[in-house]
């Protein structure tokens, strides 16, 4: 039997995640799809199976620290250690200072940032033994700049982000890659076409899902610690 590379993407909804799992499966790997009801994943599993790929899915909580480690133990018993992470969960409670709630405001971050961290700490022991290995952070504008009304948003981005480098500065002389991704603008999808919004003002999941495959292909004299990505026309 043939051994195949395992790739994690945690955070698997209809757009970018289902994407990146899908571009991962083509180029071989067998895919870990992670999301907080795996009941939600059955059919990007249907579809990459159906490809002729390899897809199973898991439950796991991003919010979590103890649900993410019991998925990526399954993962482990089930297809094997990760050699890739694609972290892909993200939070949101729009409003202002006195709109969101502490809760709120907390719930966010242990989905943007706290779950990354967790995720993580799962996968990294195997890579530091196998001296390789590769973690894709979604990122957004928001870990860039905090605009006003999005104060949850932009903390947990900004949390993701900061992880990002410091993850990259302990592991990447270790040989693990690990790159964030400024997605700056809205990604293709339902919401998006229900608004009307002209596709050319929107990111094609499937283009970000190949840059992310570009990253992961990448030799470690030249790897990108961050890479931004956004449609031309959108301003920046």
């Amino acid at each position: 039997m043939t051994i195949q590379t395992v790739t994690a993407v945690l955070g698997v909804g209809p757009g970018l995640g289902a994407a990146a799992a899908r571009r991962f499966a083509r180029g071989g790997h067998a895919v870990a799809l992670l999301a907080r009801t795996s009941t939600s994943l059955a059919e990007v599993e249907k579809q990459i199976t159906g490809a002729g790929g390899r897809a199973v899915s898991f439950a796991a909580d991003a919010s979590d620290p103890a649900s993410v480690e019991r998925a990526f133990a399954s993962v482990r018993e089930q297809l094997g250690d990760p050699e890739v992470l694609v972290y892909n969960a993200s939070g949101f409670a729009p409003g202002g200072i006195l709109d969101v709630t502490p809760e709120q405001f907390e719930a966010v971050w242990r989905v943007s940032c706290l779950g990354a961290f967790a995720a993580a700490r799962a996968v990294v022991p195997a890579m530091l033994e196998r001296g390789s290995g590769t973690i894709l952070l979604t990122g957004a504008s928001a870990a860039l700049r905090g605009s006003a009304g999005f104060s949850s948003f932009a903390v947990g981005k900004f949390g993701l982000r900061a992880l990002g480098q410091s993850l990259a500065r302990e592991l990447h002389p270790k040989g693990i890659h690990v790159a964030h991704v400024v997605i700056d603008g809205q990604i293709d999808g339902a919401r998006a076409r229900a608004a009307a919004r002209p596709a050319h003002t929107l990111l094609d999941p499937e283009g970000i899902a190949e840059q992310y495959w570009q990253l992961y292909r990448q030799g470690p004299t030249t790897w990108t610690q961050e890479l931004d990505l956004r449609p031309a026309v959108e301003k920046f």
